[in-house]
């Protein structure tokens, strides 16, 4: 039986063959489930990494580990893994997407990254000014049973429209064949994400903005309204509680790492441990 922060025998049976895969030369390598667990506890205790309990191995190990699955790309292909395996057992909602932001405050140890991180790594780190201080923000687009589909990273003091676009592009929901699922037919959002160029991006791929209008001082807009889906658009609230759920991951609710690319990789294991969370059938 898994303890508190470890993965269940269900879900490593799923996430195996892409954390573990056969060892045919060089030295034997420390178990691959204990060290993911490692990260694990990482992850939603917030603790320093040197803090790391003996059970896991050494600190450094379990460290190196994340590093070399952070760099290629394994979170990502578990994730994806996960998602397909919600699509194939019909538990994820194709139709209806919901995208939204949220803010995490960075500690003064987050700054001060420099040039490292290498061509990937953003110049500024994804650290910004805002109201609250030094921040991140998070935006990601979640199915309407709350499954996260995909996120980016940017300063804390950039609007919410101007990373609508490229997070809608980072979608590719991998299916049992075929190319990837990219779109939906509603896309809900809240009023900070009204605008023009949005609703034409949509309009162009056939999607169904529901977003509610921004109360303006000047003259309404010519023409009369789109309709608008006030049942469906309630229904926003489901990406709050996707935040709140990943929110409860101490790595996640402050941002404790210097370079964007490991900040990515913790919330890319949270958007991990909220999908592990399924109840997906039993196929033996």
């Amino acid at each position: 039986m898994a303890g508190r922060y470890e993965i269940s025998d269900t879900g490593w049976a799923l996430i195996e063959d892409i954390v573990s895969p056969p060892q045919r030369t060089g030295r034997p390598r420390r178990d691959d489930r204990q060290v993911l667990n490692g990260i694990f506890w990482i992850l939603c205790s917030g603790a320093k990494w040197r803090d790391l309990p003996e059970r896991y191995g050494p600190w450094k190990t379990v460290y190196d580990r994340f590093r070399q699955w952070r760099d290629d790309g394994t979170f990502e292909a578990i994730l994806a893994r996960l998602q397909l395996r919600l699509r194939e057992d019909g538990l994820m909602d194709l139709d209806t997407w919901m995208i939204d932001s949220t803010s995490i405050r960075a500690t003064r140890a987050a700054s001060g990254g420099g040039k490292k991180g290498g061509k990937q790594e953003p110049v500024d780190h994804a650290l910004g000014r805002s109201r609250g201080g030094l921040t991140t923000k998070i935006h990601m687009v979640c199915d309407r049973h709350g499954w996260p589909l995909t996120f980016t990273l940017s300063p804390g003091q950039d609007s919410d429209t101007r990373h609508f676009i490229p997070t809608m592009e980072d979608v590719h929901l991998p299916g049992p064949s075929g190319r990837p699922r990219k779109r939906c037919r509603f896309i809900v959002a809240d009023k900070g994400y009204d605008s023009d160029p949005l609703r034409r991006y949509c309009d162009r791929y056939r999607m169904k903005p529901i977003i509610a209008r921004r109360k303006m001082k000047r003259k309404p807009r010519p023409g009369a309204p789109r309709g608008f889906d006030k049942p469906r658009y309630r229904e926003r609230n489901i990406i709050e509680r996707c935040f709140g759920w990943i929110k409860e991951l101490r790595r996640v609710c402050t941002r404790y790492d210097k370079l964007a690319s490991s900040f990515r990789a913790m919330v890319c294991l949270a958007c991990i441990d909220r999908c592990l969370r399924a109840d997906f059938p039993d196929r033996t």
